[in-house]
């Protein structure tokens, strides 16, 4: 590949400057773009994928800048650095991470100003100020980088096509990330839209860990009916081996929980070694805990910082400048900095608690150093025995560079709904053409005409059962074929609730001064950020927890505002929040189950662990790594059964619900269940070991694939999980809207009416394609119901049952789940190790 050839001398003058040279992958996508030809990269992390992705971008809008000009070609108009093309979006990045766009126009501002080149970049965001998203419309930048829902609302306009027609690439920056959720369906429709829009347009996907590159390039290019296309593959040359390792505390390491409390000192000694460490964690309320702690501990006053998303994007920037600038030794983060923020300076990478997969982790420990020709550092915290295992799988698969990221999804039918909406908005539409635009996006390939027009009949009518309510008539068809909104205010409304993200309802929390009974509440204050409104229902005025970095007394709740001001309590709570729990990756389970059945594995394994392990073996037994391992035993006046599937908290939730209900038939009268990634315990009043040691209950039959038919059902029909799933389903398809122009709708509000449609629709509906759509979320989300089913399977013939007379040491971790509460503290990790104590002894005796 000839260098000269692809790259202008501006360019090349600016790579010598810096004292680099164009890397093999960048050239790569230079000639491709040349071809005209889409392409994905995968590339390490420090190996330029950015600057690779946007060359192609530079040079072209600089040879049209300088090139001579015919009389006839559009005119050059003057900008504070130069000149620039007239009229017109040349490219379009599009980010998982508003702070990512903010962060990779920061870093392209450098080499565009370094080499004066006539190109104007902008960023747009929800952060961004209305007035300026207008002028972004009239008169756009060349460069335009966004988000998946600012995609979303531009193509939902009148004027889409002037914005769009001049179109030449996207760029779609950690791929990986976008396309496994309803985001990437979202955003793969508004792809098939701009490939309408500006016939020719080419992609480029960039990403850093993918475990199947083929089904990416598919959802790069449109897909032709019946066939599959792809982009061109580049993979560029690996870069250093990652310095991986986990922490072998000195202390007692815990049998469960998740607070990591005992390794703080090591974790704080770390960052005292380092000149800037990030340490990140599963949850939001994991953040704050880890962050208080380590305030707590902070003698040499050196600069910690908290960043999740939960926080005020003021306090969030500030936090990203800070870093960007060198300013901190410390972040505490959730997965809101795992992708692709340029920090040179980070030098290691903490992570408290298992990773949950080997994909997540690399993309974790890229964080540091960002330097492709040197290896990025990091260190994994396990928060308790079980963790020990899975983080050894884990360092074991990146050495092996073993990816786990999850296969491409298919289309989601709520966001289709959405998207046929937002079509109607920006412009009438005939079905026929709209089919054919949507089946050329990747996960939509496979869409029956059936059920597109089912979705077309949602959004006009509500569906068969809803067809009598005016309100949920949002399109209708014209004379001439085409369907277009029924009212104005219908885009307007539209517009408000656009996304596919469905968050619980969450109240801003505003800084006042402390006040006394008698006084009247401050009114003001500092906003810190928002907390989900169950957590505060919890809470009575006088209570305390931590937010934001602080430890914060509960004065009152006014509309959707939340009081607080500062305390000094030694024990606050912390604000729990929904989801942000990552499930066990199937990759790393299948390991941990093979680390567990090789005793000669066990060599490398702290003596704790070690020790654990043999003991278990001694008592009772290890499961075999295909085997699915079930105990018995009595404790206090309670018969438990304890099962290790290893298939994570979400599949074995949904297991212990249709086991309770086999055992409740079969007269064992079971009072509960717990479970938790690796485990899950049973327990009732009837002696569930005795039953099946005389043969009066089968476990081939207790565990029988036929579980997850009538039963499932039934259970399903009476869910409270399943009408939650359903409520998310109805807001991202549009049936019920959370916002109105001035005013919102709280949980209970919309509680109340999709728990009022969701009743209508499976007496009068089965077959809606809102019902239909939620179960195909309860089988892939809530429920994992295609990873339960893959286990019922894996383990027929295969289980093994050991009837005991106490607790097992294996068994310690997920009887201590039993009665616990969400939140973290000294006293909660008092009382767990209490608990602890007691069965331990049991188990261990």
């Amino acid at each position: 590949m000839n260098e000269n050839a692809l790259l202008p001398d501006v360019f090349t003058r600016w790579f010598a400057a810096r004292g680099w040279q164009p890397r093999a992958h960048q050239l790569a996508l230079l000639e491709k773009a040349r071809a005209g030809k889409s392409s994905l990269l995968i590339a390490p992390t420090g190996g330029g994928k950015t600057l690779a992705g946007f060359l192609p971008t530079l040079v072209e809008l600089y040879e049209q800048a300088t090139k001579p000009k015919a009389a006839t070609d559009k005119k050059l108009i003057s900008t504070g650095r130069g000149i620039r093309r007239e009229g017109g979006l040349h490219t379009l990045y599009i980010s998982p991470l508003k702070a990512l766009a903010v962060d990779i126009a920061r870093n392209l501002e450098a080499p565009v100003a370094e080499m004066k080149l006539p190109i104007r970049l902008e960023t747009r965001t929800g952060d961004t100020p209305a007035s300026k998203r207008q002028r972004q419309r009239r008169d756009p930048p060349d460069i335009l980088l966004t988000t998946p829902e600012q995609l979303a609302l531009l193509l939902a306009s009148a004027d889409a096509p002037f914005l769009f027609g001049s179109l030449k690439r996207v760029i779609l920056d950690e791929l990986h990330s976008l396309v496994l959720s309803k985001r990437g369906d979202l955003l793969s429709l508004g792809l098939a839209r701009l490939f309408t829009l500006a016939p020719g347009l080419a992609t480029v996907g960039l990403s850093a860990t993918v475990a199947a590159p083929d089904e990416l390039c598919r959802f790069l290019v449109p897909q032709p009916p019946g066939a599959e296309a792809r982009a061109d593959l580049v993979v560029a040359a690996p870069g250093a081996q990652p310095d991986v390792s986990m922490l072998d505390t000195t202390e007692r390491l815990p049998w469960a929980g998740h607070s990591a409390r005992h390794a703080l000192n090591e974790v704080y000694d770390l960052i005292k070694r380092h000149k800037t460490t990030l340490i990140f964690v599963n949850t939001r309320s994991q953040a704050e805990f880890m962050f208080q702690s380590l305030w707590g501990i902070n003698d040499d006053n050196l600069a910690i910082a908290l960043h999740h998303g939960s926080l005020d994007v003021a306090q969030r920037r500030k936090v990203e400048d800070a870093m960007a600038a060198g300013k901190l030794r410390a972040v505490v983060c959730t997965s809101s900095l795992d992708l692709g923020i340029d920090w040179g300076d980070v030098d290691l990478v903490v992570n408290i608690g298992a990773p949950k997969g080997s994909s997540r982790l690399l993309q974790r420990i890229g964080r540091a150093n960002h330097r492709l020709d040197e290896p990025s550092k990091a260190v994994l915290v396990p928060s308790n025995r079980f963790e020990v295992l899975e983080c050894t799988a884990a360092i074991d698969a990146v050495a092996e560079n073993a990816q786990d990221t999850p296969p491409l999804r298919t289309g989601a039918l709520d966001v289709l709904a959405q998207h046929v909406l937002g079509r109607a908005v920006g412009e009438p539409f005939t079905a026929d053409e709209l089919f054919d635009e949507i089946c050329a996006a990747a996960p939509y390939a496979k869409l029956a005409r059936s059920e597109f027009d089912a979705v077309v009949d949602f959004v006009a009518t509500g569906g068969y059962a809803l067809k009598a309510y005016e309100r949920f008539a949002k399109i209708r068809l014209g004379k001439d074929g085409k369907w277009r909104i029924t009212h104005p205010n219908v885009a307007q409304r539209y517009r408000m609730n656009i996304g596919t993200i469905v968050e619980a309802d969450m109240l801003k929390v505003r800084l006042v001064r402390s006040r006394r009974s008698t006084t009247l509440i401050p009114r003001g204050g500092r906003v810190l950020g928002q907390v989900e409104e169950y957590f505060i229902e919890g809470l009575t005025p006088g209570d305390t927890f931590v937010f934001a970095g602080e430890i914060l007394k509960y004065e009152a709740l006014v509309e959707n505002e939340v009081y607080v001001s500062r305390s000094t309590a030694t024990d606050p709570k912390v604000p729990a929040y929904e989801g942000g729990k990552f499930p066990l990756s199937t990759y790393l389970a299948a390991r941990v189950r093979g680390i567990l059945a090789d005793p000669k594995a066990w060599r490398a394994l702290p003596d704790q662990v070690r020790e654990w392990l043999e003991i278990q073996a001694w008592r009772s037994q290890l499961p075999p790594a295909g085997d699915l391992l079930v105990e018995t035993f009595p404790r206090a006046a309670k018969n438990y059964l304890v099962c290790y599937p290893f298939e994570g908290r979400l599949a074995h939730q949904t297991l212990g619900m249709l086991l309770t209900r086999r055992l409740e038939r079969l007269g064992l009268k079971p009072l509960g269940f717990v479970a938790n990634e690796y485990a899950l315990a049973v327990w009732g009043l009837g002696d569930m070991g005795l039953r099946i040691a005389k043969g009066g209950l089968s476990l081939a039959e207790l565990f029988a694939e036929d579980m997850l038919g009538d039963d499932l059902e039934e259970w399903l029909d009476e869910s409270a999980l399943m009408k939650r799933t359903f409520r998310t389903c109805a807001i991202i398809a549009g049936l019920i809207e959370r916002r109105f122009p001035g005013e919102e709708k709280t949980r209970r509000q919309l509680t109340i009416s999709t728990d009022l449609v969701y009743d209508v629709l499976r007496k009068h509906q089965a077959d809606h394609i809102l019902l239909r759509a939620a179960r195909a979320d309860a089988a892939t989300g809530l429920l994992d119901i295609k990873r339960l089913s893959e286990m019922l399977s894996r383990v027929q013939g295969r289980i093994i049952h050991k009837r005991l007379d106490h607790v097992s040491p294996l068994a310690v971790p997920v009887m201590l789940e039993i009665g616990r509460e969400t939140v973290y503290g000294e006293a909660a990790d008092t009382l767990l190790a209490e608990a602890a104590d007691e069965l331990i002894k049991e188990a261990m005796n």
